[in-house]
């Protein structure tokens, strides 16, 4: 899984076979990914639950301290930092963020990640807390900024995570100020105005 996870983050999910990922792990049985997991599917889900699961219990304390409040930022803290905390765990190289860009522009990998992510008790707490707080908002616009948040919490921290991978010299922000922007951002985010969009005429451009 490990050898798997960091050709994923590094070349792509199409790009790397069961053969090499057995050659990375140094199997000598090039069916031994299939045998234990079948399918690409399969393997990556199997990643993706491990570090999800772990987060989520990054996630735990933060949720107690959030359902205290109605604050919408204790919310989004409780939604953000247990993702930089959990990644700042695993030390450096680590791939999951990376390999978390990979998942989240594969439809089919979106849809059943996602299924599972918001399925952990945690992370569902968290998303219910923040949709109760946020009900004079429509569901379309609830939707789309919790995919914008979605994806700047991934992205930023992929970004994050290469950069200490690279080792240019040039320290990146620390895990907990990525943590901080991250907040202040969904936090405007979430609770910007929204347009009011009023059907269109017939003859209008």
């Amino acid at each position: 899984m490990a050898a798997a996870e960091r050709l994923f983050a590094e070349h792509g999910l199409s790009a790397v076979s069961h053969r090499q990922i057995a050659q990375a792990a140094g199997q000598r049985n090039v069916t031994a990914v299939s045998y234990h997991f079948g399918t690409r599917t399969e393997l990556v889900r199997a990643i993706m639950t491990r570090h999800g699961e772990q987060a989520d219990l990054f996630r735990e304390r933060y949720v107690a301290l959030a359902e205290s409040s109605d604050e919408i930022r204790d919310w989004v803290v409780a939604l953000v930092r247990p993702v930089p905390e959990y990644l700042a765990s695993l030390g450096n190289p680590s791939w999951n963020a990376r390999l978390s860009v990979q998942v989240m522009t594969d439809p089919t990998m979106r849809t059943l990640v996602t299924e599972q992510a918001i399925a952990r008790p945690n992370l569902r707490r968290v998303l219910d807390g923040l949709g109760r707080r946020l009900a004079h908002l429509s569901p379309e616009v609830r939707a789309a900024r919790g995919e914008m948040a979605r994806h700047l919490i991934v992205h930023t921290c992929a970004d994050r995570e290469g950069a200490l991978a690279a080792n240019t010299g040039v320290p990146p922000a620390s895990w907990d100020r990525t943590a901080a922007a991250l907040t202040d951002a969904i936090a405007g985010l979430l609770t910007a105005p929204a347009t009011l969009h009023t059907p269109k005429r017939k003859g209008d451009t």
